[in-house]
């Protein structure tokens, strides 16, 4: 496994269920996926919140995301999380 984030694009299609079973399996062996919206795809400020909660509402694994431009970066929680105070 590499040490970085895991890149992946999406197109003019959006978020599909084929993009949706793709994440999971990426997120099966892999913490960070950076996922970035191309310009095809409509993008927008609004599009990219939009985009961002319907894909952590859709992935079996439970993730936080952060936008950053024009890209989302999803991280997969730990089971073992520790509580922060």
């Amino acid at each position: 496994m590499s040490a970085g984030a895991v890149t992946f694009q999406i197109g003019k299609a959006g978020v599909t269920p084929a993009v949706i079973e793709q994440l999971n399996r990426i997120l099966e062996h892999h913490k960070h996926i950076r996922i970035s919206a191309l310009p095809a795809s409509g993008r927008t400020r609004h599009s990219m919140q939009t985009m961002a909660v319907s894909l952590v509402a859709a992935l079996q694994a439970t993730c936080e995301y952060r936008i950053i431009g024009f890209t989302i970066a999803l991280r997969k929680r730990s089971l073992r999380q520790k509580s922060r105070k």
